[in-house]
C-alpha cells in the first residue's frame, strides 16, 4: 500500500492518519540516512582504542596425521581417512583431480582433501564424488553441491559456507593431513569433537 493509495473508507493513509491526529514525522527515506548517519558516527567516536588491553595470542596445533601415499593415488578414485580426531563428523576424502586445485599438493597441485559433512545440516557427502565435474554432491538432505577445485566453494544448495578444506603436506611420497580450513559441521571447536 503507497502512501496515497485509498482505503475500504475512501480516505489514503495520510489522510487517515491526519484524520486521527498522527502525523508522520519523519519518512522512511530520512529514516535511512539519519540511522546509517548515527550509526557512522558512533563507529568513528569509539574505535576501541582506549579500551584495548594486552591479550595472549591463541594457536591451535593440529596433529600431523599421515593419510596415504602419493603413487597409490588414483585419478577421481577418493581414499577416505579420519581427521582430526576418530569424533563425529570426522570422515574425509583425498582426491588426485587430474586438474590444478586452490590448495592442492604434488607436482600437478591436483591432490586435495576435504570433509565429508555438509555444512547446512551435516549431511553425508560419502560417495557423492563427481568426476565430471570434480566436485562433491549433492547432499541427500537438501542438494548442496562443492567445488573441488576452488577450496570446496559452495556450487548449489542450501549451505551457506564453503567446504572445510583438509591442509595437506607432501613429504617425498607421502601425505600427512596437518590442519582444517574452516569449521566442520557439529562443532565448535575442530579438535574437541
Amino acid at each position: 500500500m503507497t502512501r496515497n493509495t485509498p482505503r475500504k473508507d475512501g480516505l489514503s493513509g495520510r489522510s487517515a492518519a491526519s484524520r486521527i491526529g498522527h502525523r508522520c514525522l519523519m519518512s522512511r527515506r530520512n529514516f535511512l540516512i539519519t540511522s546509517g548517519a548515527t550509526t557512522t558516527v558512533m563507529v568513528t567516536l569509539d574505535p576501541g582504542t582506549a579500551f584495548a588491553r594486552q591479550m595472549q595470542g591463541q594457536m591451535t596445533a593440529y596433529p600431523r596425521k599421515f593419510v596415504t601415499r602419493l603413487s597409490s593415488l588414483k585419478q577421481d578414485e577418493p581414499f577416505d581417512f579420519s581427521y582430526p580426531d576418530e569424533g563425529m563428523y570426522s570422515e574425509n576424502m583425498v582426491v588426485k583431480l587430474g586438474t590444478p586445485a586452490g590448495g592442492g599438493i604434488g607436482p600437478d597441485k591436483d591432490v586435495v582433501a576435504f570433509n565429508y559433512a555438509c555444512t547446512h545440516q551435516g549431511g553425508p557427502l560419502n560417495g557423492s564424488y563427481k568426476a565430471d565435474t570434480k566436485s562433491l554432491g549433492a547432499c541427500p538432505l537438501h542438494l548442496s553441491t562443492y567445488d573441488l577445485t576452488r577450496h570446496g566453494i559452495l556450487i548449489s544448495g542450501q549451505a551457506y559456507q564453503s567446504l572445510p578444506q583438509i591442509l595437506l603436506e607432501l613429504d617425498g611420497d607421502d601425505i600427512y593431513a596437518t590442519g582444517v580450513f574452516g569449521l566442520i559441521f557439529g562443532r565448535h571447536d575442530n579438535l574437541q569433537g
